[in-house]
């Protein structure tokens, strides 16, 4: 039977994490960063969607696509927290946490990849 995409640890991981990106952009600091906000919140968004919609063509080449396109928002997500820092236009501890839990995202999506490559439909011979 398969599963359906909200029941993945790696989604609901995901989830999380743009809550956290949600929580943190709402500092008074980043009231009038509108671009930031907006490309931060697309690169969460994208990790969520890029899982659920590489989930629904039940092909592993496909999902495994859409898992590496997630994985890169993880890592949009990551700089941009970074940059934050340097800006200093958050809570440096908050930004670290998310930062912690997009490598941690991350690393699930890797996971998952491979789990997925190593249970590849085999060509019939």
């Amino acid at each position: 039977m398969a599963k359906n995409f909200e029941n993945f640890p790696v989604y609901i991981k995901s989830l999380d994490l743009i809550e956290k990106v949600y929580q943190f952009i709402r500092s008074e600091n980043l009231e009038k960063e509108f671009e930031f906000n907006n490309q931060i919140k697309r690169a969460g968004f994208s990790i969520s969607n890029n899982i659920a919609e590489g989930s629904e063509y039940n092909n592993n080449r496909q999902f495994i696509k859409y898992l590496k396109i997630a994985k890169g928002s993880c890592a949009e997500v990551r700089s941009m927290m970074i940059v934050s820092k340097r800006l200093k236009l958050g809570d440096e501890n908050k930004a670290e946490e998310i930062i912690n839990l997009s490598r941690e995202v991350s690393s699930n999506i890797s996971n998952f990849i491979k789990y997925l490559s190593e249970n590849m439909e085999k060509p019939h011979l």
